[in-house]
């Protein structure tokens, strides 16, 4: 498996981008993978556009998850100057600033562009360890094997279950942190609801919490597709210290709302397959025998 998955690493961009339109067929024509799912969120989403603008966003999400996919395994084995190249970073000063006072840093990203590449490219950029709270994936093999390849420019992958202890075992040391944070909770996971798309719509919450516990600034990641092949990256300012006991839901407010914005200003860009309204909203207490 691993030998397989590192062979990808070394094909060129153009080829697996050959393949990555195969994979689009198969996937969006033939399979219909989750497009039904899809579909619906989209229309829930954009209840203001047409069945063809809607169409052209789902087909277009499909072929930038296929490229976003042999675009990761590219990144994999590219040099850092290569992925310079291919993702910038407008405005780095926001994080060097802060890695330069010694003030750790929470950045919040979703899955948007090619965040595959973000990881690799802000490792490459900035020359720092950034911690990225992760999902192990259930195969080990595959695991082990993107641990190793995302972690090449200096960023640390520590699995979600461990999170919070390596937050205390390293709480006197300044941190820049890594979170998607658009993923949706899972069980009996703490959640904040807002209305994200036209719907209600469950946020993990606690980045204001390790915000507070740290003292960290909190900066939402923007990533742009400027064409195949090529992104830019923006910071914005989500929050920062002083912080009161409202902080987590004030950020994960606003980051819903900069994350909304983007998804309006380039649909096909986020990750449409994600189930993120697989839970409605509880009803209130009270409200059945109303």
């Amino acid at each position: 498996m691993q030998f397989l998955l590192k062979t990808l690493t070394r094909v060129p961009l153009p080829l697996l981008y050959t393949w990555s339109a195969v994979v689009y067929f198969v996937a969006f024509r033939l399979l219909r993978w989750r497009r039904d799912r899809a579909e619906l969120d989209i229309a829930n989403a954009f209840p203001g556009k047409s069945t063809e603008e809607r169409r052209d966003i789902l087909r277009r999400s499909y072929r930038n998850l296929a490229d976003t996919l042999f675009e990761a395994f590219w990144g994999y084995g590219a040099g850092a100057d290569a992925l310079r190249r291919r993702v910038t970073i407008e405005n780095p000063e926001l994080v060097t600033a802060c890695v330069d006072a010694k003030q750790s840093v929470i950045l919040l990203a979703a899955h948007f562009g090619n965040w595959e590449w973000l990881s690799l490219a802000t490792g490459a950029h900035f020359g720092i360890t950034i911690d990225v709270v992760y999902q192990p994936q259930r195969v080990e093999a595959v695991d082990r094997f993107l641990r190793e390849a995302r972690a090449r420019f200096g960023s640390r992958f520590v699995p979600r279950k461990d999170f919070i202890f390596d937050l205390l075992s390293r709480a006197g040391q300044p941190r820049v942190y890594a979170l998607i944070a658009d993923q949706t909770p899972k069980g009996k996971d703490p959640r904040q609801w807002t209305r994200f798309l036209e719907q209600d719509t469950a946020f993990f919450v606690g980045a204001g919490k390790i915000a507070r516990f740290l003292d960290a600034k909190v900066l939402y990641v923007t990533m742009r597709r400027l064409r195949r092949g090529y992104y830019s990256v923006r910071l914005a300012p989500l929050a920062e210290p002083p912080y009161d006991e409202g902080a987590d839901q004030v950020v994960v407010e606003r980051y819903a709302r900069m994350l909304e914005h983007d998804i309006r200003e380039n649909p096909a860009d986020w990750l449409w397959l994600q189930k993120k309204w697989k839970y409605a909203k509880p009803a209130p207490k009270g409200a059945a025998g109303a």
